[in-house]
């Protein structure tokens, strides 16, 4: 498309409001405009629709989004709708619509305005949707969660190894983007197979997420009274709270209202309205915490998630990962606590009794992963990362400090002899064993298994029984992550040894060993301190009242209130008080159509907040005053004075109605008198002014949004802002 480098920046201020690229974001976003296949891993929350969505939105013809949830598609479309003043630049094609919305969307199409189309795999599959949409001009096919193709995936959907076939109907050469947060090099290679772009430029960002503070705790009886206490320490904060069954949903969530946490539960017991409502008040902050199953979070893009707990352990990294990467998307703090205790591993061990052997197999292994983290007591960032093929630095990396092992770390023992015990063994069974039978043959005990093979005939048979079984699983978990040692997966964990583990055998060198975890059956654990969040120091008190107008502004607007502008913006407007459309679109994350299409009640906000604490702006924001406002203050009382139709004085001054008001209820609130009751006249007749004078007088608050509301949208803001503004003059003033 032969682009330049400053397009891409323009493009990215212009529609989203950041004056810079994530991590591989550019370069992915390079790649789809040149009209090439791409393939992109990146962790949940490092900015992967961005990459689909600002190419759709620069390129040609409309872009399919290919997306498992509804509910997620709907997320999207709003934010899209957000920066734009068009409505149609992005729409949702799925069963939900209704035959009149359809057509709409199909028109948008035609006529060019829809940038992107969100579908279901499964609305894909419909002849005609597949008819209409060769007869539209498309960009590219990007399919979101393309994990859910992987047998090996945590989230299959048999639906989406389909689409190849389709897209091949769609039109030739129509470029794919396949996205996935799912790192394992099985996964990846079943993706590409099945969605056949051998050829895609694969881009692999960092699994990291340095904002993130991991810890984990033992449970016991008192779970509950554990969780309440951390939720309460974390006040006003949005978290979520996973457990394994919905009975256990119910009650935690109960457990959680009766001792004055607001907080509501979700699974896929409830019926699509109660679950859509819970999930909306989740979003729109009128609760703090969801205590839900799993069914809750793929359909989840709240940037401000500050906490996840795990009230039962997860069934596999791979989940861990993706639920915990709910927290901290917009970069802030995000604790994510995981309650552990053997019992839950034994109980879901159980569950996975009654199904076919290689699905058990599976199973298995990847519950044995999610032991091995709980109990483990090296960094847990390093452990996670590992377990993704990624190495990661744990003195130096991004986040290193971020976990209770890397905290409180464990004193460290020499194990070079030890190590080569394991390693030997391992060798001398010609790597046929997991690490269940190496551990036992280690120490000299037998199961069916090793004593098929005789191996408890061989010399080596208890040559580390002075050690016990603790101890050589934490030293195959701490030798496998230093890559002595790699895990067969397909073969469902069978240990074999590296070339790193070779050359150790034959020069062994030191290995410093950290003792694991041993999990008491009491909890002796005093509260871990929440990990900080970063950033300079913003004003709490401006924030919690953007906060508020932010919510009023949501809620009037019928979006969630991050649709409007996220916590990062919040806190920058409050380090750095834009009091005009011209500050405001150097706010982080505020673009153009953002400020146009939310910013007015922010800035007027901020504008008072500094004139009443009188604060001293930062000097790169600070726009020496004139006296001209003084001026224009005068000129409109004198101009209502002689009775002037407010859009002429409005018009002669170079303003909007709605900035005229603004000026009016400046003077207004600072006590002097208007006397408006002309223009009223013009615009509302007696019993509507009575009515509105009646509301006021009893109202507890002038909030506008609420009267607004209280009248069930009978009136326009404006027309209550005008009478408000008699009201006080009269009443007040």
């Amino acid at each position: 498309m032969g682009l330049t480098n400053t397009d891409l920046h323009s493009s990215l201020k212009k529609h989203f409001g950041f004056s810079k690229f994530k991590g591989l974001q550019e370069k992915v976003i390079q790649n789809i405009l040149d009209d090439k296949d791409t393939f992109v891993i990146m962790p949940t929350g490092g900015g992967k629709s961005l990459c689909y969505q600002l190419p759709a939105i620069m390129k040609e013809g409309t872009a399919i989004v290919v997306s498992p949830l509804i509910a997620l598609m709907k997320n999207q479309v709003d934010a899209i709708r957000g920066i734009s003043e068009q409505h149609g630049i992005a729409h949702v094609l799925n069963s939900s619509l209704t035959k009149t919305e359809v057509k709409q969307v199909k028109e948008d199409m035609v006529n060019g305005l829809t940038k992107l189309l969100y579908v279901a795999p499964e609305s894909l599959t419909k002849e005609e949707n597949v008819e209409f949409l060769k007869s539209v001009p498309l960009s590219f096919v990007a399919v979101d969660e393309a994990h859910c193709i992987s047998e090996w995936g945590h989230d299959f959907r048999p639906e989406y190894r389909n689409l190849r076939g389709i897209i091949n109907r769609l039109g030739d050469n129509i470029p794919i983007i396949g996205l996935t947060a799912t790192a394992t090099p099985k996964v990846q290679e079943d993706i590409i197979k099945n969605l056949g772009m051998v050829d895609a430029k694969v881009f692999k960002a960092s699994f990291n997420r340095p904002n993130l503070f991991y810890e984990v705790r033992p449970k016991t009886q008192n779970v509950d009274a554990d969780i309440i206490r951390f939720v309460k320490q974390n006040e006003g904060k949005s978290g979520i709270v996973y457990c394994l069954s919905r009975k256990r949903v119910e009650e935690l969530a109960q457990v959680l209202q009766v001792n004055g946490v607001s907080a509501v539960p979700y699974h896929a017991g409830f019926d699509a309205k109660t679950r859509s409502k819970y999930q909306d008040m989740f979003l729109m902050e009128e609760v703090d915490v969801v205590v839900a199953t799993i069914a809750f979070g793929m359909g989840i893009d709240k940037p401000d998630v500050r906490f996840v707990i795990h009230h039962d352990i997860p069934k596999s990294i791979e989940s861990y990962y993706q639920e915990t990467g709910r927290a901290g998307r917009d970069g802030g703090e995000g604790h994510c606590l995981a309650f552990y205790s053997y019992k839950d591993v034994e109980k879901l061990e159980k569950f996975m009794s009654g199904k076919p052997v290689a699905e058990q197999e599976i199973g298995n292994a990847l519950l044995q992963e999610i032991v091995a983290y709980a109990e483990t007591s090296m960094s847990r960032r390093k452990f996670i990362l590992h377990y993704f093929g990624e190495d990661f630095d744990e003195t130096n990396g991004e986040g290193a400090d971020m976990d209770d092992n890397a905290r409180n770390p464990k004193p460290r023992e020499e194990a070079k002899d030890e190590v080569v015990k394991l390693l030997s063994v391992v060798k001398d069974t010609n790597e046929k064993f997991k690490t269940k039978e190496i551990v036992k043959i280690l120490v000299g005990k037998t199961n069916a298994m090793i004593s098929s093979h005789k191996t408890d005939e061989k010399e080596f048979f208890g040559i580390g029984s002075d050690k016990d079984e603790n101890y050589w699983m934490a030293l195959v978990r701490q030798v496998l992550v230093a890559g002595l040692l790699k895990k067969e997966i397909e073969q469902y964990g069978i240990l074999h040894l590296t070339p790193g583990g070779k050359e150790f055998l034959q020069k062994p060198a030191s290995f410093q060993m950290t003792k694991d975890h041993i999990y008491p059956k009491e909890n002796s654990n005093g509260i871990l301190t929440v990990a900080r969040s970063s950033g300079g120091s913003a004003d709490d008190n401006l924030i919690k009242l953007l906060k508020d107008l932010r919510k009023k502004e949501a809620k009037k607007l019928g979006v969630p209130p991050f649709v409007v502008f996220q916590d990062p913006s919040l806190d920058d407007m409050a380090l750095k008080y834009p009091i005009n459309m011209e500050e405001l679109i150097n706010i982080q994350g505020v673009g153009e159509g953002k400020a146009k299409k939310y910013g007015k009640p922010f800035i007027g906000l901020i504008a008072d907040y500094v004139e009443e604490n009188e604060i001293v702006r930062p000097d790169d924001l600070v726009v020496k005053s004139t006296g001209a406002n003084s001026g224009l203050k005068l000129y409109i009382i004198q101009s209502v004075d002689r009775k002037l139709a407010l859009d002429d004085i409005a018009s002669a001054k170079g303003l909007e109605l709605p900035e005229l008001i603004k000026e009016m209820e400046q003077i207004v609130f600072s006590g002097t008198k208007l006397n408006i009751g002309y223009w009223i006249d013009e615009i509302l007749d007696e019993d509507q002014q009575e009515e509105i004078h009646d509301y006021f007088l009893d109202a507890d608050t002038d909030s506008i949004s609420q009267a607004v509301e209280e009248f069930d949208g009978d009136y326009e803001d404006e027309e209550l802002r005008m009478y408000r503004l008699k009201f006080i003059s009269e009443v007040a003033n």
